[in-house]
């Protein structure tokens, strides 16, 4: 917590402000260390940028995914979800098509191609969890399971309220 901190005159402390120990910052940090982690499989072994990779994943996760939700899923925005479609389609990994049932939504699917990367990738990128989480004890990797859920409904409430 940050102390207020008075070293010069004046009615008004300051507060004091250390990044380091700032949550957002950490949170931030942590993500961006274990997402390096996982990158090093995706970008390094098999060429896919982190956008390529979210969407490969969330379509591996739900064939047959529409754009906007795959966005919504991967927590990318449209041009994104654009960007790495285009790339995954390119590469031979995914396909665009019309959904029938709403001409305006296109569906993703991934090809065989895409399929076996997918299931190459899934299991590495389990490792590289595993590990990182195997610092917690089980009862540790449980309660941060529960903060992670309370702490992100906290955020969206927060961002709804503005």
């Amino acid at each position: 917590m940050a102390e207020p901190q008075n070293d010069k005159p004046g009615p008004a402390a300051e507060p004091s402000f250390d990044l380091q120990k700032f949550f957002p910052y950490r949170l931030a940090i942590l993500a961006e260390q274990v997402s390096e982690t996982v990158a090093q499989i995706y970008a390094d072994r098999f060429d896919l940028g982190r956008q390529e990779w979210r969407i490969l994943s969330a379509i591996g996760y739900r064939n047959g995914m529409p754009a906007k939700e795959a966005g919504d899923y991967a927590a990318l925005d449209k041009m994104q979800v654009s960007r790495a479609v285009a790339n995954l389609v390119e590469k031979g990994l995914a396909t665009r098509e019309v959904d029938a049932a709403d001409r305006r939504n296109h569906l993703l699917r991934l090809t065989e191609a895409g399929r076996a990367l997918y299931l190459k990738i899934i299991p590495l990128a389990l490792a590289r969890e595993a590990f990182v989480l195997d610092a917690l004890s089980p009862e540790e990797a449980r309660v941060l399971d529960g903060a992670l859920d309370k702490l992100s409904a906290r955020a969206r409430e927060l961002r709804r309220i503005g």
